[in-house]
């Protein structure tokens, strides 16, 4: 057992806890959360020795074997599969004692030396390590590469590697999942569930979090709130907490608002059934559990575009790539209110498909062919996943603002930026001094602002917290253009798009089913892959090889798809008629809203208006109903 004891943690000036307790079980696997600052990071410097309380008590095992995941490495000659080796300090000191023994000839400690390394499983440490680093991505033919050799994210599974190495009872892991692709992060939650020792994890994966933890410790004012449950669980005890606020409450019947709009205009235009009603029931959970974020400092949401257009963009039969075409055959168009999620492994062409709609390629490239056709009102706003780097850090978030917009009032930049959490003396600071979560959101504050009707988004939850997350999400729900997003976050992607396109094997398709099918279709994928030695990254992640069931499956669900096809057709005459009943109840609420419809003079075209109103919104129901009836049939089916 663990136990934190009237802690105090400070960092510089700041107090990052006040009395503070907590108590962590032997087993248990709890998620950290809090907002970037809060102090999360610290309180695991404070249970790995690195930093010490300023006041309080910390009790612990002294047998207690830690192990945490470091976050940086420096660029070295050692190899990938000694660096994750390392991670077992044990397992080396024996090696070293062994080599010491065997040169001085000494038979009684070698003996005994090779008893502890048969007692720790150290021979087979290096099949421990390649298990590791497969799971993580790497290819065999990477495991002897020089650590240097390695880019930033690719050193941060490294060190996950090394930590997942080393025989702990006390696990820590900071953000474990920014680096990885959804395969890697699958791999890394059954590992996860598998651990048998003490688990903390700082993330912002809900999804993730929701797969692996059993309670959370939450930063709140200073203090460390015990919450029983996964992240979901989480979220509804804490609004149930706050919601007895006025304050909340009133946020509450506000966000309620928002977001039944919002499944009202779902509805009209959904055009996946299982998805559609995973969305509204994910949706009604969210109205529960509004009160959680109450106290978010980020308040934003996308302006409406200046200009629009029915057809924003479209592609037939494009290619996209450099020297030589990575994805071909790309139909696609994007409408005013195109949802739409990219699938794909790494590497298989989603970034470079965003990249190139945003026109930083160009399809003049001999490997860009095919149609395109652009709207003159199509205005793009691009986050790639490296957008940080294009920002001028020497210019403060005002200064950014006013280089778009030198006409923009300062009040009026101030009250934006404010939503993005940037008040006071911070809006007028350079940005090199922010620190990764702020540069992140200094990036979509900069693209909000210029009203684009088309959004291009790569990896746009990288390096926020979990409430920015959330608000990302709320504004995303609200924005009314199309989208087109790249994200490992699951809970974004659910919850922000309508629809999902699969680009695998050079092939850009219609992916006909939601996340947890994505999920399914992955596993199913690399397990009939060949995992033999001298695989390469891509066929680890998944190779053209199938074997006979995944094909039988597969020929199976084109037989359910084509059997549910009339059903299918049904779903979409109704989803037609929801479109058609709503644009014309939002006519009729037009009308009612003028005052002048009020006046004594126009008493029967009001009354008239009313009558259709009545009418229009019965049929929607009955159509609703009738769509609600057939989406459980086909779910069924």
């Amino acid at each position: 057992m663990i136990n934190l004891t009237n802690a105090r943690l400070m960092r510089g000036e700041q107090t990052l806890l006040e009395n503070a307790n907590l108590t962590l079980h032997k087993g248990h696997k709890v998620g950290v959360i809090g907002r970037n600052g809060s102090g999360k990071s610290s309180l695991f410097a404070c249970l790995n020795g690195q930093l010490q309380l300023d006041a309080g008590d910390l009790s612990m095992p002294d047998s207690l074997r830690i192990a945490w995941m470091k976050q940086e490495t420096v660029g070295s000659d050692r190899s990938a599969i000694d660096h994750v080796i390392d991670g077992d300090s044990q397992l080396r000191e024996i090696e070293t004692a062994l080599a010491a023994a065997e040169q001085q000839a000494d038979g009684h400690k070698i003996a005994k030396l090779h008893a502890d390394m048969d007692r720790i499983d150290g021979y087979n440490a290096r099949v421990r390590a390649e298990q590791l680093l497969s799971g993580l991505g790497f290819s065999t033919s990477e495991f002897d590469n020089p650590v240097g050799d390695f880019s930033g994210g690719w050193r941060i599974r490294l060190n996950l590697a090394a930590a997942l190495m080393a025989p702990s009872d006390l696990l820590l892991l900071d953000e474990p999942t920014n680096h990885l692709d959804l395969q890697a992060t699958l791999w890394l939650e059954q590992w996860l569930n598998r651990y048998t020792g003490t688990l903390l994890i700082i993330s912002h994966d809900r999804s993730f979090l929701d797969s692996v933890i059993g309670g959370v410790v939450s930063f709140e004012g200073k203090q460390l709130f015990e919450y029983r449950g996964n992240y979901t669980s989480f979220e509804k005890q804490r609004a149930e907490r706050l919601a007895q606020q006025q304050a909340a409450l009133e946020k509450q019947l506000k966000r309620r608002s928002e977001i039944e709009d919002f499944v009202r205009r779902f509805r009209a235009k959904a055009s996946k059934a299982k998805q559609a009603q995973s969305r509204l029931k994910e949706l009604e959970r969210m109205q529960d559990i509004a009160p959680a974020h109450s106290d978010s400092p980020f308040r934003f949401s996308f302006f409406s575009p200046e200009q629009s257009a029915e057809n924003l963009l479209s592609l037939k039969k494009a290619a996209i790539g450099f020297e030589q075409p990575l994805v071909t055959g790309i139909n696609l168009k994007v409408f005013r209110h195109t949802r739409i999620g990219l699938l794909g492994r790494n590497g298989m062409g989603k970034s470079t498909l965003l990249k190139t709609l945003a026109g930083q390629l160009g399809w003049k490239h001999d490997s860009n062919t095919g149609d395109v056709i652009a709207s003159k009102h199509l205005k793009i706003g691009y986050f790639a996943q490296h957008q940080v780097d294009e920002i001028d850090l020497s210019l403060s978030p005002i200064a950014l603002i006013q280089k778009i917009d030198p006409a923009a009032r300062e009040q009026e930049l101030r009250n934006f930026l404010g939503g993005f959490d940037f008040r006071g003396d911070r809006i007028s600071e350079p940005a090199h001094h922010f620190s990764g979560g702020e540069k992140s959101r200094l990036a979509l504050a900069l693209i909000v602002w210029q009203k684009p009707n088309v959004l291009l988004l790569d990896e746009p939850s990288n390096h926020l917290d979990m409430e920015m997350r959330h608000a990302l999400t709320v504004a995303l729900q609200g924005f009314d253009g199309a989208i087109i997003l790249v994200s490992h976050d699951r809970h974004l992607m659910g919850n922000t798009v309508d629809e999902f396109l699969l680009i695998d094997q050079g092939k850009c398709q219609v992916f006909e089913g939601d996340l947890h099918e994505y999920e399914s279709w992955l596993q199913q994928d690399a397990s009939s892959s060949n995992t033999g030695a001298g695989k390469s990254r891509t066929d680890l992640s998944g190779s053209p090889g199938m074997t006979a069931n995944a094909k039988e499956n597969r020929q199976q669900a084109a037989l359910q798809r084509q059997q549910t096809g009339p059903l299918r057709k049904e779903i979409r005459a109704l989803e037609k008629s929801m479109g058609k009943l709503s644009d014309s109840l939002k006519v009729i609420e037009e009308k009612l809203a003028d005052p002048d419809i009020y006046d004594d003079s126009r008493k029967d075209e009001l009354k008239d208006l009313l009558a259709k109103q009545g009418e229009q919104q019965s049929e929607l129901d009955r159509v609703e109903e009738a769509w609600l009836e057939k989406s459980a049939e086909l779910e069924s089916a």
